[in-house]
């Protein structure tokens, strides 16, 4: 276990070091240093809220929350480039995801134990 997870560590480095990794810190520090964009993500929670109370009623969301909400979000290039970063971000791990779990197949299938 303990190799497993010293190389559960080492990924994770491997990952922190990425540019995509590093584009999403970078896009995070440009929303929290951006006064506008943090009132809008607030805002974005609350019309949140209010569309989850609503489907937990089983209402539909008001018409005018929804054109809010989808005006919020397409508001702020801060906001929109942290989106993004946060997309490209899901991918990798996506990716590195694929293919441990490729690798916990291969593992389960062979017979030989590697030495650590």
């Amino acid at each position: 276990l303990e190799t497993t997870l010293e190389k559960a560590h080492d990924l994770g480095r491997f990952i922190g070091q990425s540019d995509e990794y590093k584009a999403l810190r970078r896009a995070r520090e440009r929303v929290g240093d951006d006064r506008e964009v943090v009132t809008l993500l607030n805002r974005l929670g609350e019309l949140e809220q209010s569309v989850a109370s609503a489907m937990q009623r089983g209402e539909a969301p008001e018409e005018s929350v929804r054109e809010e909400y989808e005006t919020l979000l397409q508001a702020s290039p801060t906001y929109q480039a942290l989106v993004a970063a946060q997309s490209n971000f899901d991918k990798v791990l996506s990716r590195v995801n694929e293919e441990i779990t490729k690798g916990m197949e291969s593992g389960a299938q062979s017979g030989i134990i590697l030495p650590s």
